[in-house]
C-alpha cells in the first residue's frame, strides 16, 4: 500500500469520514467531548472484540473476521445505499486500498488475540497510530506524549516482549501497520466520496477479501443461527457504532491527537479481557497501560479542538 506518511498532515483540519456513517453533530453527540466519544467507541470496539474471542471456538479467527466484515458491509450498504457510477480509476483505487487495509487489520488482530491476551494485543497494535501521530504532528508536545505512550508499550513487553507468544505479537504489530494505513486511506476515501459511501464500498471490498478465508476455515459453521447472531453483535459493536462515534470525534480534534487517543484502547481492551475473558494483568502491565492513558490525556490537553 501507499506510504501512510505523505498524505497524513492535510487530514488534521478536515472532517474526514474514515470510520463513520453519515451523522450530524447534534443530539447526543453535541453534548459529548471528543474524549468521551473516543472512550465510548473504544468500549464498543473492545467489548465487541471480547465477544469475538468467545466466538472463535465456533468459527475460528478467520471465520469471525468474515462474519464481522460481511455483516457490517450489509448493514452499511443498506443504510448508505452508495452509488457506484461516476467515479474514476483513482477513486476505485482508494476504495481497494482502504478495503484491503480494513481486512488486513481485522485478520491480523484476530489472529493475534487468539494467541495472546486481548489487552496486550491491542497495546502492540496501537503502535501504528502512535507512529502515525509522531510523523503527522507539527506540535512538539504531541511528540512527547506519543513518546510516553511508546514507553508504556515497551514496558508491557518487559523490554523484549519475551512473555508473549512471538507469533501473536508479530500479528499485533502487523495489525498496527494496517491500522495506520487504514487511517490514511480512510481520510482519502472521506475526501473523494460523499458521506459514508466510500466506507460502505470499502467495507464490502474488505468483506469479499475475507470471505474465502472464512469459508476455508469455518465452512457451513458460519451459517449456524446462533453463530450468525453473535457475528452480527460483533459487527455492530466493533464496526458500525464505533465508526460513527469516531467520525464525531474527528470533527472536533486534529488527526494526530486522535491517533494518540487511540492509545486508550489497550486499557479498554484489558478491561474487556478481564471482565469477559477472565484475563488477568500484572502490575507491570497495569503501569504500562497507565502510561498510555496519561499520554492520551496530555495530548488532548495540549491541543485545542478545531471546529
Amino acid at each position: 500500500m501507499d506510504s501512510p506518511v505523505r498524505d497524513v498532515t492535510p487530514v488534521a483540519p478536515v472532517a474526514a469520514e474514515p470510520r463513520g456513517v453519515p451523522v450530524r453533530d447534534g443530539g447526543a453527540g453535541r453534548g459529548l467531548g471528543p474524549v468521551a466519544l473516543v472512550v465510548t467507541s473504544g468500549l464498543s470496539v473492545q467489548f465487541g472484540a471480547a465477544v469475538a474471542v468467545l466466538l472463535m471456538p465456533r468459527a475460528g479467527a478467520l471465520g469471525v473476521v468474515t462474519l464481522r466484515l460481511v455483516l457490517a458491509a450489509v448493514v452499511l450498504l443498506v443504510v448508505c445505499r452508495p452509488r457506484v457510477r461516476g467515479y474514476g480509476r483513482a477513486d476505485w483505487g482508494t476504495i481497494v486500498a482502504f478495503g484491503t487495509a480494513m481486512a488486513g487489520m481485522n485478520v491480523l488482530i484476530y489472529q493475534s488475540s487468539s494467541r495472546i491476551p486481548l489487552g496486550a494485543a491491542v497495546t502492540l497494535e496501537v503502535l501504528g497510530p502512535l507512529i502515525l501521530s509522531v510523523v503527522a504532528s507539527r506540535r512538539w508536545t504531541n511528540l512527547l506524549w506519543a513518546g510516553l505512550a511508546l514507553v508504556g508499550v515497551v514496558l508491557l513487553g518487559g523490554g523484549g516482549f519475551d512473555r508473549l507468544d512471538p507469533l501473536g505479537a508479530a500479528f499485533a504489530l502487523g495489525a498496527g501497520g494496517m491500522w495506520a494505513a487504514y487511517i490514511v486511506f480512510g481520510a482519502r476515501t472521506g475526501r473523494r466520496f460523499p458521506q459514508a459511501d466510500g466506507l460502505a464500498l470499502a467495507m464490502a471490498f474488505g468483506a469479499l477479501l475475507s470471505l474465502p478465508l472464512g469459508l476455508a476455515e469455518a465452512g457451513d459453521r458460519l451459517l449456524v443461527p446462533s453463530t450468525l447472531a453473535l457475528g452480527l453483535a460483533v459487527a455492530l459493536m466493533s464496526s458500525v457504532l464505533p465508526y460513527t462515534l469516531e467520525l464525531l470525534a474527528l470533527r472536533r480534534i486534529p488527526a494526530p491527537t486522535f491517533a494518540i487517543l487511540m492509545s486508550l484502547e489497550p486499557a479498554i481492551a484489558a478491561l474487556a479481557g478481564f471482565l469477559v475473558l477472565s484475563q488477568a494483568l500484572s502490575a507491570a502491565d497495569a503501569l504500562a497501560i497507565a502510561l498510555v492513558i496519561a499520554a492520551s490525556i496530555g495530548a488532548v490537553r495540549a491541543t485545542r479542538p478545531k471546529r
